[in-house]
């Protein structure tokens, strides 16, 4: 059944911290919103670069890959190999142009680990000190989740605004 309204004048997400809320509203907008904006872009309309900008595909794409890599700082973990291979492999992603469907699916698959993370994640664990990257820059729980959430919704803007550049019909 689709929802009605932005998702955070839903009220809160069931079991999910009350400072986290933010966060799983900004995600859950996201993962509501790109799908069907998308839907009916052909590939070149995809993997288009107006005015030499990057294509709504890489914004998918990357949304997708720094939100896993994000919540998984966010876990105090380092990224596995294959995290590692996926951030390299997002350098030609104009090559490899994956398709419409597989990068919505892995969109999907990600909000979905993201939300379950957030619904393990306690208030006290939010001020944890974390560390971020190969050179361990500082954050914490709380800031790498922000991230998370502040970076999704600014790539989703970014395709929002290429829809309109790419196609004004839609």
């Amino acid at each position: 059944m689709a929802q009605h309204g932005a998702v955070w004048l839903r009220g809160p997400v069931p079991d999910i911290e009350p400072l986290l809320q933010p966060v799983a509203h900004a995600l859950l907008q996201v993962a509501e919103d790109l799908p069907p904006a998308l839907e009916q872009l052909s590939a070149e309309q995809l993997w288009a670069r107006p005015g030499g900008s990057a294509p709504i595909g890489f914004h998918v794409a990357h949304l997708t890959g720094s939100l896993d890599r994000l919540f998984t700082y966010a876990r105090g973990e380092s990224l596995n190999s294959e995290q590692l291979a996926a951030l390299e492999a997002e350098r030609s992603l104009g090559d490899a142009r994956p398709a419409l469907a597989t990068l919505l699916e892995r969109l999907s698959e990600t909000v979905d680990r993201a939300m379950e993370q957030l619904r393990t994640t306690t208030a006290e664990a939010l001020l944890e000190k974390r560390e971020v990257g190969r050179a361990k820059l500082p954050s914490t729980t709380l800031g790498l989740l922000f991230h998370a959430a502040e970076h999704s919704t600014r790539h989703a803007g970014q395709i929002a605004t290429l829809l309109r550049v790419i196609s004004p019909s839609l």
